[in-house]
């Protein structure tokens, strides 16, 4: 417990690091383009127009506002899933400056994360109009979100710390994620409702600890629903246990990764 707290300690004395190194994750993603910043802007509303026309005009999904209930879904996944590809191998990609300066290594998979996760925070910008112009009426729900939110980046949090160390003692991880997350995308509730899956072959899916996740992000956003406050609790409590194990497990690792690069 004390090595986790003076890393808190580290990251809390580092802190304007992070927050600089948040803001050029964030400058350098688009750098060089013609639109740059406004690409954050642009991806998301393209992907909306994409989805809009492909399920109302060509596959004519049943489900009601298909292509804002695919939207709902995919904009926190995405932000799940570069978490994490990206943040597999910022320490081995960053091995000149972990090796000339010291300061707490935590800080690049916790930048990558805050980094995507305000990505996430601009779509809405696209997401929320969106929403009003399909029909859904504003709802006190919404006010859930930054809940589910947290919830969700504790998980994200913990995964990106484990997956970074692992990855500089096993190189292979970093291939190895790219399939896994390709697996979760299609056992997460993200192209379909849960309750189209055949009970006996649902356990799988309940089992997923980013299904409630993302249904409580349809159930404040879409469904104008507060979500399962007692699911989302103790998924919380949960989340925030195994960041702790996963920030344990970085402290120790990386006492030898500035060797292992």
């Amino acid at each position: 417990m004390g090595l986790i707290l003076e890393e808190l300690g580290d990251l809390y004395r580092y802190r304007a690091m992070l927050q600089n190194m948040v803001a050029t994750h964030l400058r350098s993603r688009y750098k060089g383009s013609v639109l740059g910043f406004l690409w954050t802007f642009v991806n998301p509303l393209m992907m909306l127009v994409v989805y809009s026309v492909v399920f109302s005009l060509v596959l004519r999904s049943s489900q009601e506002n298909y292509a804002i209930f695919l939207f709902v879904g995919l904009l926190p996944w995405y932000y799940h899933a570069q978490s994490l590809q990206m943040g597999v191998g910022c320490l081995v990609q960053s091995a000149g400056l972990v090796k000339k300066v010291y300061f707490p290594r935590s800080i690049l998979p916790l930048s990558i994360v805050f980094g995507n996760m305000m990505n996430f925070l601009f779509g809405l910008v696209i997401l929320v109009p969106a929403l009003l112009l399909s029909g859904v009426t504003p709802s006190p729900s919404w006010a859930a979100f930054p809940v589910v939110l947290a919830s969700h980046t504790l998980m994200v949090l913990a995964l990106a710390l484990l997956f970074s160390v692992g990855n500089v003692y096993f190189r292979d991880l970093e291939h190895t994620l790219g399939v896994a997350i390709n697996m979760w995308f299609f056992l997460t509730p993200i192209l379909y409702t849960l309750d189209i899956v055949p009970e006996r072959m649902r356990w799988p899916f309940l089992l997923n600890p980013l299904t409630p996740i993302i249904e409580s992000y349809r159930d404040v956003l879409l469904h104008g629903r507060w979500p399962d406050w007692v699911l989302l609790g103790w998924l919380s409590v949960g989340f925030a246990g195994f960041l702790l194990v996963c920030l344990a497990v970085f402290v120790r690792a990386q006492r030898r990764v500035a060797e292992e690069l």
